[in-house]
């Protein structure tokens, strides 16, 4: 992940000082519209996208007929002074530069707020948060009977079949799906080899990005193959799609996650072998990332229907693996490009799952809270998880 990145109805009073003074036409007619993008801001660079003039916070976000199920914060759950409180500070920038804050609870969407360049209908970029869309698409695969769990523990190379494995660094033949999942595949290719892949990008072509990779690693060892965050890794899980599922990765993620679940503005551009990027430059807006959401917390059922086995999501975001990098809070764990950490609240511990990206993308879960918590933004420190633990949680715990 790259860390460095450059009381009833509504609550939009909160003036984000010396902003432009663009303020979203649906916000601005009515203050019960959440801001929207027009058409020719939808078009143009997120990072060109005028600031709201007015933060929006709503504690009653509005039916979208987008399948979302709301409620109001308060009467279905939380404490709303804590929840709005904290909206306030944020739109004061007292947290940092965060772009959105949406809450779930028991099913229904509670709470929702967009600051600075956030639209409602905005997609916003994911960084890292791409990593955990591209296991749950593989989750899929196994929910279809493309792949089982046991094919998890597999060489990856065995679901590649266009590869030459005569010019493989020694191990690379035994680098499991699972230790891939896990960042643990042990490949080391060095800032340089990058950069030689990118002067003939031909070559990344199809399965020619994991010929890449296996053929100029520094060898695969059992003391490599240690956690250690990278990008690469998930590329290889959606080489592993797209060799099992009929058609295409790109296909089989629209037609059998986004479409299922109603997401069609979005953003998932394609990454230099030709398939879906795996590991960032996908944008979502923050209701979608409720409906990821929703899907993990409801144990892979979307609606009643079952799109991840849930088997494999159990595995998916349990504690497999100790995230180890240095930027990693000491109490996160890895699972399959899902983190998971423990938040204690006065006596009681509370296990969260994480989508985690650089600047601030997250999606939260916490099964025992039947709680959702989204957040989208563009800050380098991103130390929002202390508000999180401190004030979000407690708002919701018993």
């Amino acid at each position: 992940m790259t860390i460095n990145l450059k009381f009833k109805r509504v609550i939009a009073v909160v003036l984000l000082g010396g902003m432009s003074s663009f303020v979203a036409a649906s916000a601005e007619d009515s203050a019960d519209l959440a801001p929207e993008a027009t058409a020719a801001e939808a078009q143009i660079s997120f990072w060109d996208m005028p600031f709201l003039k007015k933060a929006y916070i709503d504690t009653t976000p509005a039916d979208r007929k987008d399948g979302i199920a709301v409620g109001e914060l308060g009467v279905d759950g939380g404490n709303k002074n804590k929840i709005v409180m904290l909206a306030q500070e944020i739109a004061d920038s007292r947290h940092g530069g965060y772009d959105s804050l949406l809450i779930a609870h028991k099913g229904k969407l509670l709470f929702e707020s967009y600051y600075q360049r956030a639209r409602v209908n905005l997609p916003h970029f994911q960084s890292s948060t791409t990593k955990s869309y591209t296991s749950l698409a593989l989750g899929r695969a196994i929910q279809m009977g493309y792949l089982t769990m046991a094919d998890l523990d597999k060489p990856l190379v065995s679901f590649l079949k266009d590869l030459d494995p005569t010019t493989f660094v020694d191990g690379a033949e035994k680098i499991t799906l699972h230790q891939a999942l896990i960042m643990s595949s042990g490949i080391r290719i060095s800032d340089e080899q990058r950069e030689e892949f990118e002067k003939t990008p031909s070559r990344l072509k199809g399965q020619g990005e994991v010929q890449a990779f296996l053929e100029s690693s520094a060898p695969i060892t059992a003391k490599s193959q240690i956690f250690k965050y990278g990008g690469g890794q998930s590329n290889l899980v959606m080489q592993v799609i797209e060799a099992v599922v009929p058609g295409t990765a790109k296909a089989f993620i629209k037609n059998e996650l986004l479409d299922k679940m109603g997401i069609s503005n979005y953003r998932w551009q394609t990454g230099v072998s030709g398939l879906p990027e795996a590991g960032q430059r996908v944008s979502m807006t923050s209701r979608a990332m409720v409906k990821w959401g929703t899907l993990v917390i409801n144990k892979g059922k979307w609606q009643g229907e079952q799109l991840i086995s849930a088997d494999y999501l159990a595995k998916a975001t349990s504690s497999v693996t100790k995230a180890t990098e240095d930027w990693h809070p000491k109490n996160f764990f890895y699972g399959y490009f899902w983190y998971q950490t423990n938040i204690t609240i006065g006596d009681k511990n509370y296990d969260a799952n994480l989508a985690w990206g650089g600047g601030g993308q997250r999606i939260i879960t916490v099964a025992e809270l039947d709680l959702i918590i989204v957040i989208t933004g563009a800050d380098d420190a991103d130390t929002i998880m202390t508000q999180v633990s401190k004030i979000i949680l407690p708002a919701f715990a018993k």
